[in-house]
């Protein structure tokens, strides 16, 4: 059984294990015995498996291949926060369904195509994979949930971007034109700058 979960980095669903002739009663007493963990139904992982700090994001990745890590959770990742979400903020597209995992704990975003699709970066781990936006992307959620969010962690991402992004700005510019969010930020930018 511990073979299948390496193959497929650390993961397996249940009809994988039961087309390889692993009867259910084995994969119940695998999960009572801490061998592995059931994270969503039908979806488990192997307890074992050389987990690093982004074992959440790919549990994320292999319950949903449409999830996209956005918004806080993705700030939190690219360092440019100092607020520590308690749950994993996920952009699906707008007409995706829904999931639920045991841990970490979700909050969903459904997004439109346009914002959607737009800069999704696919990130390598030794846990595995997943996408997340990139970090003007990001920014650029951020200012679009900013009521929701708040603007102190608004404001703080986006002088933190700044400071360490001097020379990218640019594409901060760009990505917010894009989204037509390029006047509401400006007076931001050139503050922060200034």
């Amino acid at each position: 059984m511990k073979s299948i979960f390496h193959q497929q980095n650390g993961y397996a669903r249940m009809k994988d294990l039961k087309s390889a002739g692993i009867h259910t009663r084995n994969i119940a007493a695998a999960q009572r015995d801490g061998i592995i963990e059931r994270i969503s139904p039908g979806l488990f992982r192997l307890i074992e498996f050389p987990w690093d700090e982004y074992a959440g994001f790919t549990d994320i990745a292999a319950a949903s291949k449409n999830a996209v890590i956005c918004l806080t959770s993705a700030a939190d990742y690219y360092g440019i926060t100092t607020f520590n979400p308690t749950e994993v903020s996920v952009a699906l597209p707008h007409n995706g369904s829904k999931f639920c995992l045991a841990f970490p704990p979700l909050k969903l975003y459904f997004f439109p195509a346009k914002y959607y699709e737009f800069e999704i970066r696919h990130v390598k781990t030794v846990s595995g994979s997943f996408k997340i936006y990139s970090v003007e992307k990001t920014l650029i959620d951020l200012f679009r949930y900013r009521k929701k969010i708040g603007d102190d962690i608004v404001l703080e991402s986006l002088k933190l971007y700044l400071t360490r992004n001097k020379n990218k700005s640019a594409n901060l510019l760009a990505c917010a034109r894009h989204f037509g969010l390029l006047e509401r930020m400006l007076p931001y930018i050139k503050g922060m700058i200034i």
